[in-house]
Parts: C-alpha cells; structure tokens; sequence
C-alpha cells in the first residue's frame, strides 16, 4: 500500500501516561499520529501520585493526563476518543476498527498503550474510597502513605502473601483477609508469622467506608477497623488487540517485547502496563519513549 494511502503513520491506543508520552516524541519527531483514547486511564483515577518525578506536593492522575494531553497538542498529536474494537494487518501497516462503525483507521505502525485495569472489591462508595485513600491498589506507589497505620490487605488468592509481606517494611500493623476460604501452604503461614503478619482466615463478608477514616472489614468471626485497605484481587491486563493478532505474551497476559518495546507483530509496539507488570507511571513513560524512538527509525525518511 503506497504511503500516501494511511491516515496517518503512527496510531497510538490508549491515552494514559504511556500513549501520551509516546504521542508527544512521535510529534516531534515530526510524524503523523493520532491517539485514540477510550477514557479509562487507571493513572486518571489517582487521586494524588506522590512519587512522580518533579512534583514535590504530589500531582492528581486526571491533571497530570490533562497536562500530558495538552502537551501532545501543542506538537500536533490528534487525540480522538475510541473505543478500538480490533486490529487487522494490511499491506504496509494496519486498520484500526472501532466499535461505533465509523471508517477504519489506516496507519503504518501501532503503538498499544492500552494498560490493565484493577479487579475491585465489592465496597459501597468505592471511588470515594479510592479518593480518600482508605482503599488503595499499588503499595510500590504509595507504601510510604500508610507507614505506621493498621493497613489491611484483601485478597482472594495465595499470591496476596507477598502484598502483606511488602507492605510489612511500611508497617508492623498489617492483616491479610480474604474473600474466600484459601488454603495457605506451611510455608506461607510461616513466613507471615515470622513477619508478624496478622491472618484473618474467616471470608469478609462486606467492607464499609468509615465516616472517620478508613475502612471497616467485616467477617465470620467479627469486624475490624483499618487505616487502609489495599486490594489485592488481581489484573485484567488489556493485551486482547495484540494477542488476537497472535502477538507473544506471557501466561497473566502481558505482551512480551523485545528492549525496543517490539512485539511480536511486525510494526506492533506496546508500552506501559500492557507490556510489564511494574505498573508505575515513570516506567510507562521511559518504555513509551523508547517505542516512539524505534518507531521513527524504522518509519524512515518521508514520502
């Protein structure tokens, strides 16, 4: 298919931190791309990140994507909202199909920025939960906000042991519930005994939002207060347009790339948390910088 024939050289999808900042160095490598947000950005929920570099107060998700958004602009980045319904390879490159029917989109290269998304607990008030910070998801980003409270962490699986066990260096008040009966091996028990890990073995029942602070944790042989409730219930990771196509990708989903962000699928590219399991902000960024470098490249010189 002659160059002429796309809509644009590079679509991004997704329009996180990842598909922003992969957005804004392919404008300014001067090339054609248009991101296509769907509006479900997890960094868009933050309610303040307090580890993003050069924000010593902290920054809100939906402010720093705003800021990103409008930086991508400024370059000449299109953001539409879209919701991608699949991806087809073409000669060249690939359509890019939406769910509302309109005309595909033709492009020569993809980057998928399209991220993972929290399983949450059944809570009333959740996302003012999530605002207050009584309820909480990523111990790497905000461990250091909980030091020294009754932290809580909900799980449903024997993989919760390691958030317990982590969250432990932040404080010596931690307790593991589950919501659901899980047999713990011997050397889970141990390991939690040994860090003073408190373990609640009755299934919760239902959790509520303090008026006060915190979270109220309900269960078979009782109710217990905590500061914080960190969920631990697992991912979605949102690789489907990828792996559809046959891209490689590991056993919980996440796109295997190589150290250019390349999947699999020629001319496919993935960054952010779609690709790795450290699900921060930062890192989203450096491997979408790294796509959008590769992709360049290999677009070549115009015309």
């Amino acid at each position: 298919m002659a160059a002429d024939s796309f809509d644009c050289e590079a679509a991004v999808v997704g329009g996180g931190p990842a598909g922003l900042t992969g957005a804004i160095y392919l404008a300014r490598f001067k090339r054609s791309v248009t991101v296509l947000d769907a509006g479900f950005s997890r960094a868009a929920k933050i309610p303040r990140s307090h580890n993003m570099p050069g924000y010593p107060q902290g920054v809100v998700g939906a402010e720093l994507i705003a800021a990103m958004r409008a930086q991508a602009h400024l370059y000449g980045a299109r953001v539409e909202k879209a919701c991608v319904q699949r991806l087809q390879r073409i000669g060249g490159g690939f359509a890019v199909h939406f769910d509302d029917g309109r005309e595909p989109l033709r492009c020569r290269s993809v980057l998928l920025a399209t991220g993972v998304s929290d399983n949450a607990p059944a809570m009333p008030q959740l996302a003012q939960a999530l605002r207050d910070g009584a309820l909480r998801y990523c111990p790497v980003c905000d461990g250091f906000e909980v030091i020294g409270c009754h932290v809580g962490v909900l799980t449903d699986r024997c993989a919760g042991v390691r958030e317990a066990l982590y969250l432990r260096h932040f404080s010596d008040r931690v307790t593991l519930y589950f919501t659901q009966r899980v047999d713990l091996t011997e050397e889970d028990r141990r390991r939690l005994a040994a860090a003073d890990v408190a373990l609640q073995p009755a299934p919760v029942r239902a959790l509520h939002l303090r008026e006060s602070a915190g979270v109220r944790v309900e269960h078979e042989d009782g109710a217990d207060d905590c500061d914080a409730l960190y969920g631990a219930l697992g991912l979605r990771v949102h690789s489907q347009l990828a792996t559809a196509l046959g891209a490689a990708h590991d056993d919980d989903g996440y796109l295997l790339t190589d150290s250019h962000q390349r999947t699999s699928i020629e001319g496919l590219y993935a960054a952010g948390d779609v690709a790795q399991s450290l699900n921060q902000i930062t890192v989203a960024a450096g491997g979408a910088a790294i796509a959008a470098s590769a992709m360049h490249r290999a677009l070549g010189l115009p015309g």
